[in-house]
């Protein structure tokens, strides 16, 4: 199996390719307006220790949540959502 080059030589069309996923990624690291959140039902929320740091949309309760590594956190209270 041989391999397209992906320098400067590349066809036109692979080079298209890779500049739309380098903007992407640079849209993702780099967000230059806000980014929609991930909205889920507190019965759906994925485990807190798998999202560390992260932020949600918690739909049926209209909240925002954060992970602390260990529970959902809502952002009015502060409780842990169960």
């Amino acid at each position: 199996m041989s391999l397209s080059p992906v320098g400067p030589g590349a066809p036109e069309g692979v080079r298209a390719i890779l500049k739309s996923f380098h903007d992407a990624l640079s849209t993702l690291t780099q967000p230059g307006a806000p980014t929609a959140l991930f909205a889920v039902d507190a019965a759906g929320l994925p485990p807190a220790a798998d999202h560390p740091r992260t932020l949600v949309l918690v739909a049926d309760l209209n909240i925002l949540a954060h992970s602390d590594g260990t529970h959902w956190i809502r952002q009015d209270t502060g409780a842990v959502i169960a």
